[in-house]
């Protein structure tokens, strides 16, 4: 057995900030529901409740696509830093 330990990487880092803060945007943007709550300004006639909401949908499944790849991206670089030993 060798006498140096194990050096792991820290488990918070920035990328895994950027992975937090993209999943947990939509939530905030939805249950803060006073900002939105409201007709104007309407958009092709749907008022700006229904639209804001929509819109949302559409950003969360961006935000959820780029976490994961930041995701993939991070524990790529974990798996190398390790030398690929943990599988």
């Amino acid at each position: 057995m060798s006498e140096t330990p194990e050096v792991r990487p820290p488990v918070v880092t920035p990328v895994r900030v950027v992975i937090a803060l993209c999943l947990v945007a939509p939530f905030v943007a939805m249950l803060w529901v006073g900002s939105y709550a409201k007709v104007d300004p309407t958009l092709i006639g749907i008022p700006f409740f229904y639209w804001y909401q929509m819109l949302w949908v559409l950003i969360s499944a961006a935000l959820t696509m780029l976490a994961y790849k930041l995701w993939q991206r991070d524990q790529r670089a974990r798996k190398a830093a390790s030398g690929g030993a943990a599988r």
